[in-house]
């Protein structure tokens, strides 16, 4: 049994305006794990991100982090954790090397210029350290950020919408970087509308909508009681109606050319045997077939809407 290294019980948020961000929400992330939790924008996420690194106080319920209270050992849980801001702040004037080596001060940790030299150099930003901020691209001001983070060795990295603004070449490398921290024991959770990002890096999702978490779950195990497949026949002569075959339910695509028949990928029995016999003792033949399996994103979609 994995040990969680963040729990959190009954976290909830409401503003003095009475804007309730976030409902009474319990959640474990588990050390050494990669939890993206998904949401639309406004659904939560920023809030439940700074109520766990502690810069929203929580209107009822205990985070604690890596064994720290983070309101009663606010200094010690602080220290575990990295976070990388959706915003861009950072002090326009300063070289790239003195606002990652101020930072790391900041959290009360000796300086160490090998740790700093490595950060900078896995994030490409080593032939830019004596360079001011104010003169680095978007991508590479994420990257000082990400650096900045990363600059107190933290057993636990937040990166909230980390690819917002970001190309794809910055993207493939953070990724690359996450994987490497991951490797060596630290425990990441991102929050993203790119669910791609997700589909590819993540153990475990969560989704939150409307301040509400309505689901967490292994990534995998997701994708499969929620993924559909689609076959999709692309037939020899058009069909102006869909043909009536007992226990399936299909549509018809493409002006009549395609006819598409969605199944459960749990189910033991497809049934796309008895339907290709079906149609084919009607006459109907098709020149192709090709199945897809729905995305995570397809999966998102269709969870917040039935919420």
């Amino acid at each position: 049994m994995t040990e969680p290294i963040i729990s959190i019980r009954d976290v909830s948020k409401t503003y003095k305006s009475g804007l309730q961000a976030l409902k009474p929400t319990s959640l474990e992330i588990n050390k050494g794990e990669i939890f993206a939790l998904l949401g639309p924008n406004g659904a939560g996420k920023t809030t439940l991100i700074s109520v766990i690194c502690g810069i929203v106080n929580p209107s009822s319920g205990t985070v604690v982090a890596d064994g720290h209270d983070i309101i009663r050992d606010y200094r010690d849980a602080r220290k575990k954790i990295g976070l990388v801001p959706q915003e861009l702040h950072t002090d326009a004037f300063e070289r790239v090397i003195d606002t990652v080596t101020f930072s790391r001060g900041l959290f009360g940790f000796a300086p160490n210029p090998a740790h700093i030299e490595k950060v900078l150099r896995d994030l490409s930003l080593w032939e830019k350290r004596n360079d001011k901020i104010m003169t680095l691209s978007g991508g590479m001001k994420r990257r000082v950020m990400i650096a900045k983070a990363l600059s107190h060795e933290p057993k636990i990295l937040f990166l909230d919408e980390p690819s917002a603004g970001v190309d794809v070449e910055l993207r493939r490398d953070m990724w690359e970087m996450v994987r490497g921290l991951r490797e060596k024991g630290v425990t990441i959770i991102l929050t993203t509308h790119y669910i791609e990002e997700a589909e590819e890096m993540a153990d475990r999702v969560g989704v939150i909508n409307k301040g509400e978490l309505i689901l967490v779950e292994e990534k995998n195990t997701l994708m499969r009681k929620l993924g559909k497949k689609q076959l999709t026949l692309e037939l020899l002569a058009p069909l102006t109606d869909v043909p009536r075959v007992d226990g399936y339910n299909l549509e018809l695509a493409s002006e009549g050319r395609q006819l598409i028949y969605s199944f459960d990928t749990q189910a033991d029995d497809t049934g796309i045997a008895s339907l290709l016999k079906q149609l084919s003792e009607r006459g109907i033949d098709f020149k192709d077939l090709h199945t897809e399996q729905s995305s995570l994103e397809d999966i998102f979609v269709s969870l917040v809407h039935r919420q």
